[in-house]
Formats: C-alpha cells, sequence, structure tokens
C-alpha cells in the first residue's frame, strides 16, 4: 500500500499586475484579464511535499487542482518538479465559490483520495484569507499544523514540524493523517527537472486534448500517466447546494478601484540644506512630527 501524499495548489491571477479590469460586477476576480501563475505559497507546500516522499519508501505526490480547463497547467507544473501525478477538479458549479465552498469541493476530493497527508500552502495570494486550509482539515476532522516553516522529521505514523510564529518558532508533532498547512519562509520550491519535463509535457486532460488538432490516441494509450483525470461535482460526491455563488456565504457589496497617480515630485540631494529642506517639507505635509 502506498503513501499518499497530495498537495493542493491553486493557480492564481497574478496580483502584481491588477488592472481596472480585475474584478466582475458580481465581485468576483475575473480571471481571464489577469496572467495566471501557480500560487507561491503552494510551492513551497510542493517542496515539503517531496521532501517527504523521499524519507518515506513508497511515497507518491499527487497534485490536487480545483479551477477551469487551463488550471490543468498546475498539475503539469507539479510533476515537472517530482509529483507523480494530478487530479484536476473543474466544474461550472464550482464557479464564485468563497472559502467555505471551496474548502468542502476540496475536502470531497481529498476524501475521495484517502491520503496519509494534506500539503497546502497558508493561503493564496488571490484572496489571502488563509482559511481554506484550516476549513477542509475542519470538514475531514483531521489534525492540523499550520505557518510550516521546516520538515523536522517524519514517518509513516506521525509528522514533526518547526512552524513559524509571529514573534518566534515553535516544533510541534502529530499523528497521521494530517492537514499542514506551509508559510512562504519555508523552502523554496526545485527547479523544474529537464528528464521530468521531457516525460510529462503532452500529459492533459481529455478537454485539452479536444481542443487539439493532432491525433494522440496512439501516445495516449502507450502512455496512460500522461491523460490527467478532470473530477467533477459528482465524481466527487459533491452536494452542489454547498458549492459556487449559492454555497457561498460570502457576499460583495461594493468594489471601488484605486488607482494610484503620479503626483509632483522633488529631487533632493545629500547635502545638509537639502535634508533640512526635506525634513521641514514632511513636517509641513505631517507625513511626521
Amino acid at each position: 500500500m502506498s503513501f499518499k501524499i497530495i498537495v493542493l495548489a491553486k493557480q492564481v491571477p497574478d496580483t502584481r499586475n491588477v488592472g481596472k479590469d480585475a474584478m466582475k460586477e458580481d465581485g468576483t476576480v475575473n480571471r481571464g484579464a489577469l496572467p495566471a501563475i501557480f500560487n507561491p505559497d503552494d510551492l513551497n507546500a510542493l517542496e515539503m511535499a517531496l521532501e517527504t516522499k523521499a524519507r518515506i519508501q513508497g511515497a507518491e505526490v499527487i497534485i490536487i487542482t480545483m479551477g477551469p480547463p487551463r488550471a490543468a497547467s498546475i498539475i503539469r507544473e507539479g510533476m515537472y518538479r517530482g509529483a507523480d501525478k494530478g487530479y484536476l477538479l473543474t466544474d461550472a458549479k464550482f464557479a464564485g465559490s468563497d472559502t467555505l465552498a471551496t474548502s468542502y469541493a476540496l475536502s470531497k476530493a481529498v476524501e475521495k483520495c484517502k491520503p496519509n497527508l494534506i500539503f497546502c500552502g497558508v493561503q493564496a495570494i488571490d484572496g489571502d484569507t488563509a482559511q481554506v486550509g484550516p476549513q477542509i482539515a475542519e470538514k475531514l476532522q483531521l489534525p492540523q499544523i499550520t505557518y510550516a516553516e521546516k520538515l523536522e522529521a517524519v514517518d509513516k505514523g506521525k509528522i514533526r514540524i518547526k512552524r513559524r510564529l509571529e514573534n518566534g518558532v515553535e516544533t510541534v508533532e502529530t499523528p497521521l493523517p494530517a492537514l499542514i498547512s506551509v508559510h512562504s519562509s519555508a523552502k523554496p520550491c526545485r527547479s523544474r527537472n529537464a528528464k521530468l519535463l521531457m516525460k510529462y509535457k503532452h500529459a492533459r486532460t481529455a478537454t485539452e486534448l479536444r481542443e487539439k488538432t493532432r491525433n494522440y490516441t496512439e501516445m495516449y494509450d502507450k502512455r496512460p500517466d500522461l491523460l490527467l483525470q478532470e473530477w467533477n461535482a459528482d465524481a466527487v460526491s459533491a452536494d452542489t447546494s454547498w458549492l459556487g455563488l449559492g454555497g457561498s456565504p460570502t457576499k460583495v457589496k461594493k468594489i471601488d478601484s484605486v488607482v494610484l497617480t503620479q503626483k509632483d515630485s522633488k529631487v533632493f540631494s545629500n547635502s545638509d540644506t537639502d535634508i533640512e529642506q526635506l525634513v521641514m517639507d514632511l513636517l509641513e505635509s505631517r507625513v511626521i512630527g
């Protein structure tokens, strides 16, 4: 029996490039208007999962991501770095989910896999709530360690983690199965492996294959591991009343678009006179004092 390690990863809009079209009128993110990236904290979680895999004989790392068909690129990215396979949780019924609905859908997918250990990032940069991981642990009634920074020890029965606190660190241990949410201060994820990139570069979901003009049937008959599995709400036995906008108690009432514009600027040298003038200007404008 293999030791299953789940990594919950999210494809997120790059919030470094937010423009006026970043939000829809209903308060949801307009993901089509922003470039998509692998959520940074989830990359840290993937690295800790791969470290765990190296310490436990027979362990496998499985990526689960929830999103539109294009989110399958997150699974490929994980496989290029050492993950063994992945599942894309995709369905129009998931659209508009807040953290409560998202954690419910993901918990049903995790439940189907029956893992020994679950890793996820502390938070996603498109929401910064840090709620999904703990909510999944609660729904599955699993022990959890949050803000994980370093894997200290692990075997098939327990895991010991150093976690980052606001004013220091602490080391805690929990029996398995458990959920670990990984802090951004943890070890960064390893780079793509060239051999794995060549091995999995043609990995696709059935939806992606339907959009291809070339017939890949023969290739996927020989390499079934290249066919990435897609799960909808029915596949994970999810109650649709808990999904999407209808299952999300969080409602956006108003959106303000804040645009920062450059104002007049002054250039000061390092002379005593200019430094004195800068201080006087800051005092006058009540920035200091």
